[in-house]
Order: C-alpha cells, then structure tokens, then sequence
C-alpha cells in the first residue's frame, strides 16, 4: 500500500491491486491553485453542478447521478504578470491526494513521468482569434493529469486515450470552454472583460429598445422587455416571435396549427409556421463577444443577444453526454434548432 507524507499533495496511480506508483508534489511560491469539482469539501474553490438544459431553478429536474467529477480539475494561476493560468485534470481532495484507480487511463511518458486521464475527462476548447467579434470555434482536446493536451478519446470514458498534440498547450486563454461532462464554463481573463460590455451598457440597450415603442403588428399594443430583475416571469408587455420568422408581436392566442403541435403557430404577417415564444434579453455580460444591440434570438428558447454574439454561439459545438455535440444557449444551456440556431428579430415601430 502506498503511504506518502500527509503535508504533501499527491497523485497515486495505481497499476494492480498490489502495486501502485505515488507523485509527491512540492510547495511553489510563484503561483496559486484553484479547484473545481462537484464536492462541497474545502479544497474546492469553485462548486459546479450539472446543467439542465432550459431549467432556470426548478428543483423536479435535479440529475440525481451527476457525471461532473467531485474533484474535476484544478487551475494553476501564475502570482506574477502575465499570470498565466494551465489547467490540469482531476483535484486534490482533503487528504491531498489524487487518486487514479485501477480502471482509469494511464501510462509512463518517455521521460519517466507518469501520467493518466480522469473517467469523463477535462476537455478545453480555445476558440479561435480569442473572445471577439472575429472568434471562431476552435478544436476541443483533452487535458491529462500532468497538464498535456490530447485529442479526444473515441468516447467519453473509453480506456485508451487520444493521440499527443505537442503543438499545443494547457495554458487558458480568453474565451476559452472547459467542459467536465454536465457543465461548460467559460474562462475569461480580466483584460478580456475590460472589453465586454458591462451590466449597466445591456440596461442600456434594453432601455432604448424599449424607448423605441415597439408595438404588436396585430394588437398595436406596446411591447417592453422586462426588467433583469423580473426575468422568468412573463409580463403583458412582453414580447413574443415567431422564431421561424422572426416576427416580433405581443403575446396572443391564435394561429395554432394543430392540436398536436403546441407550439407550432403560423405567423399572422407572412404565415410562416414554428415555435412562438417569449423574448427575453440574454443578461449575463460575459456571454457577449460585442457591445451590439439586441437584434437576434436564440431557437428555440429566445434569449435575445447582438448579432455577433448570436452568430458566435450558434456555431460553437458543446459536448453533450459521451460523444455527441450540439450548439447551446449560452444563457439557459437550452439545445439550439431550427436553420441557422438563431434568428433575426424584425421589430414593428409605432405607427403614430
């Protein structure tokens, strides 16, 4: 049975019942560690749970088996500038230990150092042209143990892992993914938000959209986006599309198709049919790669955001579940649909 120094942080990989191989890691003054996992435990500086797809807080749909990792990954922070963050797979639990069991992927480098992956794995994607207007959707990979990067295993959890990519590194940039298999989260850096529109600038936009007088081309009534403070709850005001369409109307109830589809709904302007859904203005600044108005929507959820930034996520691939990939609302994780995953609001102005 391996035995190491309780004051130390390590990593047993265990080969056989009877052999196992323990690293032992050393103080480093010149940077911090944070970790991220499922657990509660005091080593984890970042709780994650999993993400339920279009469920803002309701409690009936909690996963009850999570496939986020308790100890899932940990990320190490450079103390000087330019305070380069590397991310590694798997965290240290309160015993200070790391330990990879027999049924995990491992294996010795050729320089002697042993490493291996966690069951689901931490994959990164860094987009392309960083966290701006021109990104593109960059390559997921995989991050090991000891911090190389690696292209995806044939599954999620499959034994053998992918192939070395040597070109490239676990260092984290703006704007990039890491995903723990049931929650994605977005890296951003301080710099990189210094670009990013601000909480105040998205009241902005919601004001002046509302200061527009929008109006129901059918009812001729006002519309107004709700206030952040009262997202979720639906108000008469509000407004709704037609998300095959992008015809901006107030809330009303005709046009079903059929008793079977819900909300299939034919739009009254220029009858095109799909889902008929409430707007509701995406308010988390982080999300946006721009300071642009609010002119497309999400389907099918309607979250409204800039063009770019609509643009930018409806072509990002998301890991889903253990090898397939979709694009998200980056504002309720909802499964994008429909042509394009979003599309272009057209708004009526008052007619007086």
């Amino acid at each position: 049975m391996a035995i190491s120094s309780k004051g130390h942080h390590s990593i047993s990989y265990t080969l056989s019942r009877t052999q196992s191989i323990v690293v032992e890691y050393t103080h480093d003054k010149d940077t911090d560690m944070f970790q991220v996992g499922r657990s509660t435990e005091s080593p984890i500086d970042f709780v994650v749970t999993d993400t339920i797809s279009g469920s803002p807080n309701n409690d009936e749909t909690q996963i009850t088996q999570s496939t986020i990792s308790r100890f899932a990954c940990r990320i190490v922070c450079d103390r000087s500038p330019p305070y380069t963050a590397r991310i590694f797979a798997a965290g240290f639990d309160s015993s200070k230990n790391i330990f990879l069991g027999e049924k995990a992927a491992k294996w010795k480098n050729p320089d002697g150092h042993m490493d291996g992956l966690t069951t689901n794995g931490v994959l990164v994607m860094h987009p392309k042209g960083g966290f701006t207007e021109e990104s593109k959707p960059g390559v997921w990979r995989e991050i090991s143990v000891g911090g190389d990067v690696y292209t995806l295993r044939e599954t999620r959890s499959a034994q053998q892992r992918g192939k070395l990519v040597e070109n490239e590194t676990n260092v984290l940039q703006d704007g990039s993914l890491i995903d723990l298999c049931g929650a994605t989260l977005l890296w951003r850096t301080a710099d990189g938000l210094l670009h990013t529109p601000t909480q105040k600038h998205i009241e902005a936009l919601r004001q002046e959209i509302n200061a527009a007088r929008p109006q129901c081309p059918v009812g001729f009534n006002t519309l107004a986006f709700p206030s952040i403070n009262h997202k979720d709850v639906v108000e008469e005001k509000q407004p709704w599309a037609y998300l095959s369409c992008g015809h901006v109307h107030g809330y009303h109830n005709w046009g079903h198709r059929s008793d079977m589809e819900a909300n299939e709904r034919e739009c009254p302007m220029c009858r095109t049919v799909g889902p008929y859904v409430p707007l509701w203005l995406g308010c988390e600044a982080g999300f946006y790669v721009d300071a642009g108005p609010p002119t497309h929507a999400f389907t099918p959820c309607g979250h409204v955001c800039s063009e770019k930034s609509a643009k930018y996520w409806s072509q990002i691939p998301l890991p889903h579940g253990t090898h397939a990939f979709h694009a998200a609302c980056p504002f309720c994780a909802t499964q994008l649909s429909g042509e394009h995953n979003c599309v272009k609001l057209i708004f009526q102005g008052p007619i007086d």
